[in-house]
């Protein structure tokens, strides 16, 4: 899943950024809400971190005008006004969660898991296909009952793949969700991770590829 940090001290922003993408989230970063903005409209976000004073000012005007145009993703609002009538007025300008600084990092990722859940479409905590079990509160993916280590990104691609089992998911789609702007989309990034996925799955293997278009979970497949 992908998330948009936008905080303009940079070594917080760092701290962030580091922090989400070790519990497995691709994470891009600005400074500023102009710069977000333009994210915001070319990217699908999970969810954004918003720091409520940047350079250009209170986000939590530009936040409520994307509200009234429809914009859904879920918002964390974090900031060191943390007043109840700050607090109002973010909730009520469309902030779905707000943590006050200083903070616990992993309180960040948990509040920034539990918006992502409480999303429109209302993700599971427990995604299950065959004998694989992915945990969401507990980031953890068993396989017959046996604790798998993943990498952050083979734990964000199979999560998507798990999301989406009864679909084809193209090298495209996970690119968007499970890799940052970084990412080189013509590299072979995706089908290295998909490669090390599937060793670290055992057999029978789940994942096939569907030459052309992607991959997709099925009972048994031979990898290709």
């Amino acid at each position: 899943m992908r998330v948009l940090v936008v905080e303009d001290e940079e070594d917080l922003r760092y701290v962030i950024v580091a922090g989400l993408r070790d519990a497995g989230y691709a994470v891009d970063a600005v400074s500023d809400w102009p710069d977000a903005d333009v994210m915001l409209d070319s990217v699908p976000y999970s969810c954004v971190v918003l720091d409520r004073l940047v350079p250009s000012g209170d986000t939590l005007y530009p936040l409520q005008e994307r509200r009234r145009r429809g914009w859904t993703t879920p918002v964390l609002c974090l900031t060191a006004l943390n007043e109840v009538p700050d607090r109002v007025d973010g909730f009520r300008s469309g902030a779905d969660d707000y943590l006050a600084k200083p903070f616990a990092m992993v309180e960040l990722v948990l509040r920034v898991g539990s918006l992502v859940r409480r999303a429109p479409e209302r993700l599971p905590v427990l995604l299950r296909h065959t004998d694989i079990e992915l945990d969401e509160t507990r980031r953890e993916v068993r396989r017959t009952g046996v604790l798998l280590y993943l990498t952050p990104k083979e734990y964000g691609v199979l999560r998507l793949l798990l999301l989406h089992r009864d679909e084809v998911v193209t090298r495209t789609t996970l690119i968007e969700h499970c890799w940052d702007e970084m990412a080189d989309p013509v590299s072979n990034v995706v089908d290295a991770v998909v490669a090390g996925l599937r060793r670290k799955l055992g057999a029978p293997g789940v994942i096939q590829t569907v030459r052309g278009h992607g991959f997709r979970l099925t009972d048994s497949a031979q990898p290709s």
